[in-house]
């Protein structure tokens, strides 16, 4: 039975959009299929992510009527599917993100685990996005400030009657300044669904167009969204057993490998 997972963020640059994408390339190393739609019509990144900033057709021409969904689907290298928006302003003046509910049926025949990317904040086309969902995703980061916006989106969620599946606390450098594992949990009274470390490998795939999942498999970003991934899915996988051996980190070292 295909689902609906929207991915929110009570704040922007927390790491939504890089979640998102990560989650769905997770979910396809596991052989699962995948659609990703750029639910945020005002700032859309899904397509500047994964190497498609411009298509023929996107899903601006879908809630316009000018498009069939299917038509709007193009599939990454990584075998991902994706739904991009349209950079546009005039296309963004043009589209109605209320509509974007009326469609998921159409969504899920497309693929078994369809994620929105929604906008970030609490806002009118956040909200539109969350109506899509079959269950939500909250990102945020451990600080305080990025924690409590968190919390309203949880609120929001609430007052929408749509479950929360839980949170994922991106960005994680295990200091001595950011919130604790039990504090954010505390606070949000949600469940973590996994913590996703302060990796340079993130940067490096989203400089490559790609996903962190797919270019570096074995990084401590990769193996912590596959984790998360297996946990939502119900599969096995063992992160320690995935881990970068001994000659591989040295042929990375010698410049031998990406």
């Amino acid at each position: 039975m295909s689902r609906v997972i929207v991915i929110t963020s009570g704040k922007g640059g927390v790491g939504k959009t890089t979640t998102a994408i990560n989650l769905a390339a997770a979910m396809k190393y596991f052989g699962k299929d995948v659609l990703i739609i750029d639910g945020n019509l005002s700032t859309p990144n899904v397509g500047l992510h994964l190497n498609s900033p411009e298509v023929p057709v996107n899903l601006n021409h879908v809630l316009r009527g000018k498009a069939e969904p299917f038509e709007a689907v193009y599939e990454h290298e990584s075998g991902i599917k994706i739904m991009p928006s349209s950079l546009s302003v005039k296309e963004l003046k043009r589209t109605s993100p209320e509509k974007m509910k009326d469609f998921k049926k159409d969504f899920k025949k497309l693929s078994e685990n369809v994620i929105v990317d929604s906008s970030a904040g609490l806002g009118y086309e956040a909200n539109c996005a969350m109506e899509l969902a079959d269950e939500i995703i909250i990102v945020t980061n451990p600080e305080m400030p990025a924690v409590t916006d968190a919390l309203k989106a949880v609120k929001v969620a609430e007052q929408l009657k749509k479950p929360v599946r839980g949170v994922i606390v991106a960005r994680v450098r295990k200091d001595d300044i950011e919130l604790e594992p039990e504090v954010v949990k505390e606070m949000l009274e949600v469940p973590i669904l996994g913590m996703i470390p302060e990796d340079m490998a993130v940067k490096k795939s989203i400089r490559s167009k790609g996903t962190v999942v797919h270019l570096y498999p074995k990084s401590d970003a990769a193996r912590a969204y596959k984790e998360i991934a297996a946990s939502i899915l119900n599969v096995p996988y063992d992160s320690n057993k995935d881990r970068e051996g001994f000659f591989e980190r040295f042929s990375a070292w010698l410049g031998l490998k990406r």
